[in-house]
């Protein structure tokens, strides 16, 4: 039988079910995110594309390497996909049955795997990751040499071994000296650049190990969690919506609303549904075939593992298209820009120089300076005005941000991400698993059998189901628990209500059990799901077993949920009649029919209420829903709701036969839903901020960056509660505004661009604004709206679609500010990807992870470390140029040009400035850049990168003008002052052109010149 036609029912929808409307495009953003800190591989979840396109919930998700050339890479994956065409013609797992699968792999469709396969097959085919790109040793190593000044350095060098010889009439010892000193630094700063390099990536490697991908397989009979690397062919995979498939699997069993985003391969920005049955001859065309590195972005499927490591697609493809591409980020792009400007100016004195000597000098002036004291000169301009510390500095800063990374366990995927978290001032964070807590602990990744020694810690939500409510009661899960307790010993006891609302709770539910876990307690148990339906599947538990419940009843079809809808549905027929009793009432009991259908839905009060027509009571029985019953328990979701709590309604509905076939099962489903429904219970989830999050906010307003909360979910009154628990609002309720609050007219004073913020005496010295707007509410704002709800202090946005969120990010962009986004769902995908810097939590799905600039791996207050450092970076490389460019360039490039305009001795040696520029002036550079950060350094507003440049007009005034005026007069006084003292005055010495005063000895002319050579020398040291 065709598995097509077995298979429950899943349905994939491109409109909303509620509006029926098309799913409307969003305006694409192209990306740029290329760094020489990337991390190219294909595990380290680093490499992305633009996620902004193609949403209500087709998530774009990430490209391998094809982001910063679209056209290049993607010609280039297209030719190595024809090279891996040829390769793959022989295959034919995607043609053949899966019956013929399962025989072919020795594998079974419900146990998976033995323990002895795994270990014969994992010592066949060996680990499921991709084989290391080649090594260009040579590339490497002359990258070592020649990066930074390393060419200008060795060409100096040359250049004063030829004045030395031949050019030398006779050979001076000095050139000599200098030429070695100069292959010397040479050589130093290649052993500098490999030793940071070495380093540099001990360290990312290191942290890219804290990350691993794991993946839901079935060996042995039971669902275990394992690591991808440890998947080996024949494998049974389970897929959800978010997951990145770890290997080449062939789907056997697949949800109707199953797509998968092929855009890591081909490009191609739609999603593809998964398919159990071949579509294409062309392995790499068919879409029963899930390849690895994609991603699932809806639905679930179940897949056989067919090819691991470099034998699937991804990797044949991988090793043709592998080549590092490294690029700049915006740092060491305005760095290289600043260089420039000053080689630049390097090169215009260089050649005013030449051109002093050719034309007066040589004809003038012929014995003051020769060829070979010409090139010296040359070089010693260069040599004077390149700051050779700079690089270096730089290299400190990447070494500190790599060591910075691995103390606070983030994943950063490039220098540009802490740059630009320096310079944020809008975090617009999600809620459920960023601010609110989850639950750690220990795992062995491979069940019953371990290949390696590894332990992951699991991370999973913290939420937890408080109350219930039966009709129009309130109770905690101890009473629901009592009340199933007692009914089971005392059989005179007749209502089961509690029992119905455990059973819809159980069977409308998409999370499942861990089996490698079931021996812990059940708050310490794994569960795979969602995390709401992690803490409602835990609540029915708690009342009793959910697996004894299922066994009652077979899934038919379900509606899996989404951000749009807010609700899930699932459809039963039943399997045996002792399962009505404690699922539906006693008199719907009586009138079940055998091919009824039992409809179980779950989701948003506010969505379902309407849809009900009926509850049931404390007694189990039915009742027709009046409006002081619905009044009733309203009261009861709001007050849950304004103390911080979700609130889920359950409900149910028994279609017949002929309903559920009048239609196709789809559409009768749908079509039942919308109304009929009888309303079973209310269930209040409590989702706990983590404890770090007030301390976290207040550190980050006080640096000047305002905290939003967007949440997906709750209703207003829940998100503003949570909110307030976190400290992102401060005020009181009756002062947070809402949208009345926003009018539709232009605001003349933000007109003449004046803040929102308000100073309230009678709130403290700093009062904020907060308001609280519902994802609804915002389709409405006009741009004056938005213009007056970017400039509150506080703002919570409750109730958000994807399209919301990718338009909060974008508003607020448009407003010149700088936003971070925080997230870890499927549904933050394509805001993280949007904004200026996307931070995903390491329990996060993997689209989340791999649409991130950044993960936190531990901890949410690592973010202030990271805020702090890209302050710090910036602060410090201003500093290192502002102590550079007076003593380093300025004041060594005057000796020099009155040398040679003026006819002065040059009264710091072309020796010692060398010293200074790579010796003291590189040391110096190198502790500015380990400096500690200032005490105010997350206390000042966030600086504006179109502004606050790291070289601007007013830096090089006070180097050049100011401080390096002082230094080059200071030291050129006490020089001569010194010459005056010995004998030697300064009339002497102007436009004399080496002509030694007839009442001085040559030999004593020479000394003394030397000792004012190195006053000059320490003097500017000192300075």
């Amino acid at each position: 039988m065709d598995l097509d036609q077995k298979r429950p029912g899943i349905r994939w929808h491109t409109t909303d079910e509620e509006a029926q409307e098309p799913a409307r495009r969003l305006p694409q953003r192209s990306i740029t995110n290329a760094s020489s800190l990337s991390i190219n591989s294909v595990y380290s979840r680093g490499n992305s594309t633009d996620l902004s396109a193609a949403l209500p919930i087709q998530y774009r998700t990430v490209s391998f390497n094809v982001s910063e050339s679209q056209e290049r890479g993607l010609a280039e994956v297209k030719k190595a996909k024809d090279s891996a065409t040829n390769e793959l013609s022989s295959l034919d797992w995607h043609t053949i049955t899966p019956e013929e699968l399962f025989r072919r792999l020795s594998t079974d469709s419900t146990r998976g795997l033995s323990d002895e396969q795994i270990k014969r097959r994992f010592a066949e085919y060996g680990k499921n990751v991709p084989s290391s790109p080649p090594t260009h040793y040579f590339k490497t190593v002359f990258g070592y040499f020649f990066k930074g000044f390393g060419s200008i350095l060795l060409i100096g060098s040359i250049l004063v071994f030829v004045c030395w010889k031949p050019l030398g009439e006779p050979p001076t010892q000095a050139n000599l000296a200098l030429a070695i000193v100069l292959l010397a630094v040479f050589m130093i700063q290649a052993g500098f650049n490999a030793w940071q390099d070495w380093s540099s990536s001990k360290v990312m490697a290191s942290i890219t190990t804290m990350l691993p991908e794991n993946s839901l397989l079935m060996r042995e009979g039971v669902q275990i969690t394992t690591v991808a690397s440890e998947i080996v062919p024949g494998d049974i995979l389970f897929l959800k919506a978010g997951n990145k498939l770890p290997a080449d699997v062939r789907f056997v069993d697949v949800s109707s609303d199953a797509k998968f985003d092929r855009s890591i391969l081909t490009g191609e920005s739609l999603p593809l549904s998964g398919t159990v049955n071949s579509t294409d001859d062309n392995y790499l065309e068919t879409r029963c075939i899930g390849m690895q590195g994609t991603h699932c972005i809806s639905g679930s499927a179940t897949g056989v593992v067919v090819a691991t490591g470099d034998k699937t697609v991804f990797g044949r493809i991988a090793k043709l298209t592998n080549e590092p591409k490294t690029g700049m980020t915006t740092l060491e792009r305005e760095i290289f820009n600043f260089v420039i400007i000053i080689v630049s100016i390097m090169l215009t004195m260089i050649i005013v120089v030449i051109i002093v000597w050719a034309s007066w000098l040589r004809k003038s002036h012929p014995d003051w300076i020769n060829v070979p004291t010409l090139i010296v000169d040359c070089v010693s301009v260069a040599i004077a005005f390149i700051p050779e510390g700079l690089p270096i500095a730089l290299t400190a800063s990447l070494t500190i941000c790599a060591n910075l990374m691995k103390k606070n366990k983030v994943l950063c995927k490039s220098l540009k991400t802490v740059e630009t978290l320096g310079a944020v001032s809008v975090i617009c964070s999600d809620k459920t698993g960023t601010l609110t807590k989850v639950l750690s602990y220990p795992f062995s990744p491979a069940g019953r059998f371990r290949i390696m020694r590894l332990t992951i810690v699991y991370h999973q939500n913290e939420m937890y189901v408080t109350a219930c409510a039966i009709g129009t009661t309130s109770m905690t899960p101890e009473a629901a628990q009592d009340k199933i307790t007692m009914r089971r010993h005392d059989p005179t006891t007749s209502s089961n209500a509690a029992d119905q609302l455990r059973a819809i709770a159980g069977l409308c539910n998409s999370a499942e059990f861990d089996a490698a876990s079931s021996h812990r307690p059940l708050h310490e148990r794994k569960i795979n799901g969602d995390a709401t339906d992690q803490a409602v599947l835990r609540f029915s538990e708690s009342l009793g077993e959910v697996a004894y419940l299922k066994a009652f009843w077979k899934k038919e079809y379900e509606l899996a949920f989404n951000s749009k809808n807010k609700f899930m549905i699932r459809t039963y027929s039943l399997l045996d009649t002792a399962g009505l009793g404690f699922t539906v009432a006693l008199n719907e009991e009586r009138n079940f029919n055998p091919d009824d259908v039992l409809l179980t839905i779950k989701g948003a009060p506010d969505v379902l209420i309407d849809r009900c027509t009926h509850y049931t009571s404390q007694a189990g029985n039915i009742h027709p829903l009046d409006d002081n019953t619905r009044r009733m328990i309203e009261e009861i979701k709001d007050e849950w709701s304004s103390q911080g709590k979700r609130v889920i309604l359950l409900a149910r509905k028994i279609l017949s036969r002929e309903q559920a076939t009048s239609y196709d099962m789809e559409t009768a489903v749908l079509e039942g839903s919308r109304g009929g429904l009888t309303l079973v219970g209310l269930v209040s989830i409590v989702d706990p901020p983590r404890g770090e999050i007030p301390e976290v906010v207040r550190i980050l307003r006080g640096a000047g960056i305002r905290i939003f909360m967007k949440v997906t979910g709750d209703f207003a009154l829940t998100a503003q509660a949570i909110a307030k628990e976190c400290g992102i609002i401060s005020n009181e309720p009756s002062l947070v505004k809402t949208i009345k609050a926003l009018s539709r007219n232009a605001d003349p004073e933000l007109a003449k661009g004046k803040s929102l913020v308000e100073f309230d005496q009678s709130h403290g010295p700093r009062s904020y604004t907060s308001i609280v707007l519902s994802g609804p509410e915002m389709i409405s704002l006009n741009d004056n709206q938005w213009d007056k709800l970017c400039g509150y202090d506080e703002i919570v946005f409750a109730r958000t679609t994807p399209e919301q969120k990718l338009r909060i990010v974008r508003e607020f962009q448009a407003r010149n500010e700088i936003v971070g986004m925080t997230g870890d769902g499927v549904n933050d995908a394509p805001s993280l990807k949007a904004a200026d810097i996307g931070i995903a939590l390491g329990s996060g799905s993997d689209i989340a992870i791999e649409a991130a600039d950044m993960v936190l791996l531990e901890s949410f207050s690592a973010i202030v470390e990271a805020v702090q450092y890209g302050r710090v970076v910036f602060d410090n490389l201003k500093k290192t140029i502002a102590y550079l460019l007076p003593a380093g360039s300025f004041s060594e490039f005057w000796p020099v040009f009155t040398n040679v305009l003026f006819g002065l001795p040059q009264v710091l040696s072309s020796f010692l400035m060398i010293i200074i520029c790579c010796f003291t002036d590189c040391a110096a550079a190198t502790v500015l850049a380990y400096e500690a950060p200032e005490a105010d350094v997350l206390l000042r507003k966030p600086r504006n990168p179109k502004k606050d440049r790291l070289v601007n007009w007013q830096l090089i005034l006070q180097s050049y003008g100011i401080l390096g005026l002082i230094e080059t007069l200071s030291s050129f006084s006490i020089s001569y002052w010194y010459l005056q003292r010995s004998g030697i005055p300064f009339s002497a010495l102007w436009f004399k052109y080496g002509q030694v005063p007839s009442n001085l000895d040559q030999e004593y002319y020479m000394a003394r010149l030397n000792e004012a050579s190195s006053i000059y020398f320490v003097n500017l040291v000192v300075m």
